[in-house]
């Protein structure tokens, strides 16, 4: 059966890698009298005292009248504006000889002279701030809690890894007892412009624990998701569950691709990542994302 479920993969791609408020009312007949006395400023305070039918009401220096736009409507004063965010940057080279996978040109391979082989994805900041359940999601899913998104089929970054010698393990289990994710490890790193300069990063630079404070402190591991086959139509292909958006986790899911190998939980109030603000690029730069298999070197 292992043999089979690599084959779902790895056929697809083999060939590819060798090609390129109201006021109240008044009785009637008895009008409001408004003091005039109530309307002079008194010694102690030079403040101006206005009369209500209720009463009267001092408006002092501090309490300035609301300002207006030219239309008439309240608006908020330039210092208390939300900042604005910085323009995106310009995205980061791609080698001429990392070879396309797929038509979108948004997953690549590289095999370099030593052996090593690697996969690179094109994808975009879509988060700066907050909590994190993933990493890397797949475009149009959990973009609310991951800071990159691809516009990528999972199943065919999952092919890549195969031939880049990784090989896939066991997603979490919680039942009957939590079992750690497992799979090859994958070092994960980020390619990015910062203010024109480009500049490579481990991308557990981007992700900070919010227990102790320091960046994400564990490799991810190819966890290999799970594939989905539709009772109502057998012959269809299986649905890749990781296409749902757990492409690379911060939280542990059934689902995921890759994961990280701790217990990690998904429960909102109990999250246990969160984005490295000052790291991370404006929102909408592109980011090269590389996924290197860590494999033994065989004797």
């Amino acid at each position: 059966m292992r043999t089979m479920h690599r084959l779902l993969f790895l056929i697809p791609l083999a060939a590819l890698v060798g090609c390129d408020a109201s006021a109240p009312t008044t009785p009637p007949g008895k009008p409001t009298r408004v003091p005039t006395a109530s309307l002079k400023p008194t010694p102690s305070n030079p403040a101006q005292t206005t009369s209500t039918a209720s009463g009267s009401r001092t408006a002092t220096p501090a309490d300035p009248p609301a300002k207006t736009d030219p239309k008439g409507s309240p608006f908020r004063p330039a210092e208390f504006e939300e900042p604005k965010e910085d323009p995106p940057e310009e995205a980061p080279p791609i080698p001429d000889e990392y070879k396309p996978l797929n038509k979108a040109k948004t997953i690549f391979f590289e095999k370099k002279e030593n052996g090593t082989r690697r996969v690179h994805l094109v994808a975009e900041v879509c988060l700066r701030e907050g909590p994190l359940e993933v990493f890397l999601c797949k475009n149009f899913t959990k973009e609310h809690e991951a800071i990159l998104r691809a516009d990528i089929d999972a199943r065919e970054v999952h092919a890549a890894l195969l031939l880049a010698g990784a090989e896939a393990g066991s997603p979490v289990i919680f039942v009957p007892r939590f079992k750690a994710p497992t799979g090859t490890k994958i070092k994960v790193s980020v390619t990015y412009r910062e203010k024109g300069k480009v500049k490579t990063a481990p991308a557990s630079e981007w992700v900070v624990n919010k227990v102790n404070g320091k960046n994400l402190e564990y490799d991810w591991v190819f966890a290999g998701s799970r594939l989905f086959k539709d009772p109502e139509n057998p012959q269809a292909t299986p649905f890749y569950m990781a296409n749902n958006g757990e492409v690379i986790s911060l939280s542990n899911f059934p689902d995921s691709m890759m994961d990280l190998p701790v217990k990690s939980s998904k429960d909102v109030a109990d999250l246990l990542f969160e984005a490295n603000t000052a790291k991370v690029p404006p929102l909408r730069s592109p980011v090269l994302v590389t996924l290197e298999p860590v494999v033994e070197k065989k004797k």
